[in-house]
């Protein structure tokens, strides 16, 4: 039999269950670069760059186990076609994938396709998050029961069903991305790199995690760095879980080391707990998840600040300091990541979906399942959490109080001494002048201004909300309107079903 495995964002071979089930055949190690992918509102160069070298890892490795990646360019189901008339396989693996809308459609094309060919496609649980009708109460019990179970280990040989190009992968030509913003200091991808760092975190790194990783003066170090290793699958999330509790049960641990440690596994969880929402609602990528609130604030509202933003032009130095560095590395800590959003849509009063696209492009490690419901849930959309008005010059003096991080983002405040960097704007512009702070711009807004114009907002909707959902439980309790019927089931099928009905098998913020 020969069977093709479909690698999309799981580029390893370790803790692979679809490469690990199809040794015992005649293997297709297949990866399709998807042109209309790379020219989607959230994908980016800097993104392929980082799949690129992972690839390479992984070719170099599937070599050596016998059988080299097949690269392809095109739509999915029409390279399947020209390979199934080459090949005659029957059988498709892949891991689920939870990602944009588009790969959702295009999964499920592939899976049309493999019906009308008579296709068997078997797609395998690659995370703790569950497709299809689940109730969510049983939800951590199920993470846990997939992170426990023994990992895949990777096969001791392969036998290819086709020839490689020896050198096909040296000369992959590079999609024509939308976004092709440089990122000269991104992190490298591939399987080796994710391993080094996931060592070098849990023995070293590690001790300073739970108190280190809010500033971004220290989180450069402190986190795990491992969240595009994740997005692209290049570690298995189940691996750094297991290790992560293996390195806290060691007898010799501080207890200080344990706690962090124990901080960051918390975290690996929640990395899945934001891909079900996805999973269970997809259109949060485009509508609010309170819907109520999508007319809060409108498209296309102040472009100048929109644009100030984009280019780290704000005016307040914590702000641009972040977008920046950002531009340069393709990561930073989440918690700058929250103030980022919460100043665009709080303080610059943008609608959500621009900014949220606009980071999604700058992150190396973009995730979309954890993206947007974080991006919402930082603009205040999902009318249950708490608001997160961040205020930049608090955010500013707290987590960067010499203004070493500023300084280092910001050269324009490079001689501005602290007294007067996290508010800059209270220079003469003598004083400006003569600490060469004069091309850096004044703030769009004032901050407090801008915070409590917010409030001011959210309230008024909050009041004429409460009104609305009042008159409605009137007219109800009179017969007058059937209910309104927006809670959202867990226990609903999942809107992310493939359609192919062959069940599978198995941010990280920081």
């Amino acid at each position: 039999m020969t069977t093709v495995v479909w690698f999309k964002r799981d580029l390893r071979v370790d803790d692979h269950g679809p490469l690990h089930d199809a040794a015992a055949d005649d293997v297709i190690p297949l990866y399709v670069v998807e042109p209309d992918y790379w020219q989607l509102p959230d994908t980016s160069e800097r993104q392929w760059a980082f799949m690129h070298d992972s690839l390479l890892d992984l070719d170099a490795t599937l070599r050596d186990l016998g059988a080299p990646l097949i690269v392809r360019h095109g739509e999915v189901t029409a390279v399947l076609h020209r390979l199934r008339e080459a090949t005659g396989f029957t059988r498709l693996v892949s891991h689920e994938e939870t990602g944009n809308d588009w790969t959702f459609q295009r999964d499920r094309a592939v899976a049309r396709w493999c019906r009308q060919q008579g296709i068997q496609w078997r797609e395998y649980r690659q995370f703790g998050v569950v497709r299809g009708p689940h109730n969510r109460d049983h939800w951590d019990h199920a993470w846990r029961r997939v992170m426990e179970a023994p990992a895949y280990p990777a096969p001791s040989r392969l036998t290819p069903a086709l020839t490689a190009d020896p050198r096909a992968l040296e000369s992959l030509t590079e999609p024509a991305c939308r976004d092709q913003r440089p990122c000269p200091g991104r992190q490298r991808g591939g399987m080796s790199q994710g391993q080094t760092l996931l060592a070098d975190f849990l023995e070293q790194r590690s001790r300073g995690y739970e108190k280190r990783i809010s500033s971004p003066v220290t989180a450069w170090e402190a986190s795990s760095r491992l969240s595009p290793h994740i997005a692209h699958g290049t570690v298995s999330l189940r691996r750094i879980v297991q290790q992560c509790r293996a390195a806290a049960a060691a007898p010799d641990i501080a207890g200080a080391h344990r706690r962090s440690l124990k901080a960051f596994r918390s975290r690996l969880h929640w990395h899945c707990h934001f891909i079900q929402k996805l999973e269970d609602e997809p259109a949060i990528e485009f509508q609010t998840i309170h819907p109520d609130l999508e007319g809060l604030r409108n498209p296309g509202d102040w472009p100048e600040a929109l644009e100030r933003w984009r280019e780290g032009t704000t005016g307040w130095p914590l702000v641009d300091a972040c977008m920046r560095a950002l531009h340069h590395s393709g990561w930073i800590n989440f918690r700058m990541r929250a103030m980022l959003m919460a100043v665009a849509s709080y303080h610059l009063h943008q609608h959500w979906r621009e900014p949220a696209l606009h980071l999604a492009r700058l992150f190396t490690d973009y995730e979309p399942g954890i993206h947007y419901p974080q991006a919402q849930m930082q603009s205040g959309l999902t009318g249950i959490n708490a608001l997160r008005i961040y205020n930049p010059v608090l955010q500013s003096r707290k987590l960067d109080p010499e203004g070493r991080f500023i300084r280092a983002w910001v050269p324009e405040l490079a001689e501005v001494p602290n007294e007067w960097l996290h508010t800059p704007w209270g220079l003469s512009s003598t004083q400006r002048r003569r600490l060469g702070a004069e091309a850096y711009p004044l703030p769009l807004i004032d901050h407090e201004e801008a915070a409590r114009r917010a409030r001011v907002r959210i309230k008024a909707w909050r009041q004429q909300h409460v009104r609305r959902e009042v008159t409605d439980l009137v007219l109800e309790r009179h017969g007058s309107r059937a209910t309104r019927g927006r809670n959202r089931q867990s226990t609903s099928p999942s809107k992310r079903q493939s359609g192919s009905g062959n069940n599978g098998q198995m941010d990280l913020f920081q």
